[in-house]
């Protein structure tokens, strides 16, 4: 069984730290930083995440589950800014229907990010993901679809 996923301390420091890189336009890998209307408050909400990419589309994978940024693109529609060494764009995500997704989710649990040394993703993903998770990497197709359904995935387009 699954844990449910909470911020830990570790998390607000490496989501910090991730942050304030991104916002001097260093490059961390494949991470952006994501920044999309609070549902509650409808300010900007910016959170560091990982673009994962396949065939030349990028994805938002949602790991631990229906997180705030998850929350929140669902309550914009979709609309979002994506910020990357100080470029910025207006993306569209749409949440992929559970076929789609499994496929997607279980490349990106096999191979992590672009540009992430694999010894780091396999630590990684062996800590910090898998025990949020109810499938592994080599789950096969029908867990993984049955595992997007808590674990959202969205394909970004350019809203240009």
């Amino acid at each position: 069984m699954a844990k449910s996923y909470r911020v830990t301390t570790f998390a607000r420091i490496n989501n910090t730290l991730i942050s304030s890189l991104l916002r001097l336009g260093i490059k961390v890998w494949s991470f952006s930083l994501l920044t999309v209307r609070g549902r509650k408050s409808g300010k900007p909400i910016v959170t560091p995440v990982a673009i994962f990419v396949q065939d030349q589309k990028r994805y938002l994978v949602a790991p631990y589950g229906v997180v705030n940024w998850v929350c929140n693109l669902r309550a914009a529609g979709g609309e979002a800014t994506l910020t990357r060494r100080r470029h910025s764009e207006k993306i569209h995500a749409i949440e992929l229907e559970p076929e789609a997704a499994a496929l997607v989710f279980r490349a990106a649990l096999r191979s992590g990010p672009p540009g992430i040394p694999a010894v780091i993703f396999r630590v990684y993903r062996s800590l910090l993901v898998l025990p949020y998770l109810n499938v592994t990497e080599n789950s096969s197709l029908e867990e993984f679809e049955r595992e997007v359904l808590a674990h959202p995935v969205f394909l970004l387009q350019s809203a240009m």
